[in-house]
């Protein structure tokens, strides 16, 4: 089994990168594969809605870490997101990277890097916000047929420096408990998995508010 963590920080050993090392750490106990991608600093440009991705199979932007990041995720088993705190949202370059990850890998691609994996969010911040940017994120995994895991608190750590973040004793804990839902949720969707139950999948409808 393979996690990937996602480190939306420009900063790539800081608070974002503090909290997900803390479930990466919990998740190799059981001896779950992890990852940590950072998707650097390099500036990532937003979905355009051009619909190239139709015909491509993948985001026609080929410049930044977004395909890289989806091939990855098809070997994956499970994610967690993690984001910092701008402005009481996701900061700018995680949100157009998950737009074009997303986007581009079900939209009429064909994709399922994404569909019924377990996955998480994880914001840090040093004081608020972070309950507006897990709302954010969390509706990647929502529209996706996503399991989504959480905790014994929303998932989020608070610290300016990651030297705070290690003092943030609930946080840290709210981290681990991800941690150890996400390996239990991955046992049981293996488990199952043995026993060959598969999920129903119902035609969709795509409609708008005036027809």
């Amino acid at each position: 089994m393979k996690v990937i963590l996602v480190n939306g920080s420009p900063n790539k050993q800081g608070c974002t990168y503090t909290a997900l090392s803390e479930v990466a750490n919990t998740l190799q106990k059981y001896d779950i594969e992890t990852e940590i991608f950072w998707i650097k600093t390099k500036p990532i440009i937003g979905c355009i809605a051009c619909g190239k991705c139709s015909d491509l199979g993948k985001c026609t932007f080929d410049n930044d870490v977004v395909n890289e990041f989806v091939e990855k995720a098809y070997d994956a088993d499970a994610f967690v997101f993690g984001s910092p705190v701008y402005y009481a949202g996701a900061n700018g370059s995680m949100t157009s990277f998950l737009d074009r990850a997303f986007y581009s890998n079900s939209h009429g691609c064909g994709g399922d890097a994404f569909k019924h994996k377990p996955g998480a969010v994880v914001c840090s911040a040093r004081r608020a916000g972070t309950t507006a940017t897990y709302d954010q994120l969390i509706k990647y995994l929502g529209i996706s047929q996503m399991p989504i895991v959480s905790s014994f608190y929303w998932n989020m750590v608070h610290g300016n420096t990651p030297e705070e973040v290690m003092q943030d004793e609930e946080g840290l804990g709210t981290m681990r408990q991800l941690a150890h839902n996400m390996a239990f949720m991955l046992k049981c969707l293996e488990a199952g998995e043995e026993k060959g139950l598969t999920i129903t999948e119902e035609a969709k409808p795509r409609t708008n508010f005036i027809r």
